[in-house]
């Protein structure tokens, strides 16, 4: 490991002093810690598909279509394939890359454009901005739990009007992925996605849950139970295997809402491998 990435490693594991653990704090107020920086192209397409789905009337009906894309990492890809997919659909859309480290955001100066694209030095006081959207992944996982539920309280409080805020974390190729949609009130839903045909059974998603249900995944807890019921579901749909992963996982998913589970937005999402499940149903007891 390298003496960066040891320090990194050191700083994300750090036991708070105090007694109540705090975010820290940067020079500009900039609150969060460095990640990795660690990326790759097209590694976030399914939650950006997602949103495309489910959000584009949010960013529409607003008067400033704002994005923020907080820790976009090392690169800017992510953040202009973003920008990218939303624009054709978004007239007037301004998407914003945060990045705590100065050094990140001098690095991609080239890439502004705004007010279509544009970076700043920032952390989960989103910079000051009151954005419509706000993408967070792969961001909260070196944190505890309790400092990844502060993040979201601040995050969620700068929102602006209607706002959302998608956090949550995928594998290094974007074939995993899960993530939590938020308003101003709270949790929203779950939103587990995947490239089912790399998947022996559902449950294997269960090391990308976000940090807020991660350590919840146990007998007798919620997020648990959702993995569990989804397996069985899996299991018996086993025969459809004839027809390829995405009617397996489609038949699952069926399942789960036939049996009870309250699922929510299109079905026509099944094929692409998401479940999205509202966050009463999972949230930790």
């Amino acid at each position: 490991m390298s003496e960066a990435g040891s320090e990194h490693k050191r700083r994300a594991s750090l036991t708070p002093r105090r007694a109540t653990p705090r975010l820290a704090a940067g020079r500009a107020r900039a609150l969060g810690l460095p990640t990795r920086g660690t990326t790759n192209a097209n590694r976030l397409r399914r939650v950006d598909r997602w949103i495309q789905a489910t959000l584009v009337p949010r960013l529409r009906d607003a008067a400033r279509p704002l994005v923020v894309d907080l820790g976009y990492g090392s690169s800017a890809v992510t953040t202009l394939e973003l920008a990218e997919r939303l624009a054709p659909e978004v007239p007037g859309l301004e998407v914003v890359g945060l990045e705590i480290d100065p050094a990140r955001v001098a690095a991609v100066a080239e890439d502004r454009d705004p007010p279509r694209v544009d970076f700043r030095v920032g952390g989960f006081e989103l910079a000051g901005l009151s954005p419509v959207l706000v993408r967070a992944f792969n961001v909260l996982r070196q944190y505890d739990e309790a400092s990844a539920a502060r993040a979201w309280e601040t995050m969620c409080a700068a929102l602006g009007p209607g706002g959302v805020l998608v956090e949550g974390t995928c594998d290094e190729w974007g074939r995993r992925a899960s993530w939590v949609a938020l308003d101003a009130d709270g949790p929203l839903t779950l939103t587990l996605a995947a490239r089912v045909a790399d998947l022996d059974r559902p449950s294997d998603l269960a090391e990308r849950l976000p940090k807020a249900l991660i350590h919840h995944n146990v007998p007798g807890r919620p997020v648990h139970a959702l993995l569990q019921a989804l397996d069985a579901a899996w299991a018996a749909a086993a025969g459809l295997s004839t027809f390829g992963p995405r009617q397996r996982w489609t038949a699952a998913v069926q399942a789960l809402a036939d049996d009870g589970w309250p699922l929510v937005g299109s079905t026509r999402r099944w094929r692409h491998g998401e479940l999205t499940v509202r966050w009463s149903a999972v949230a930790p007891a």
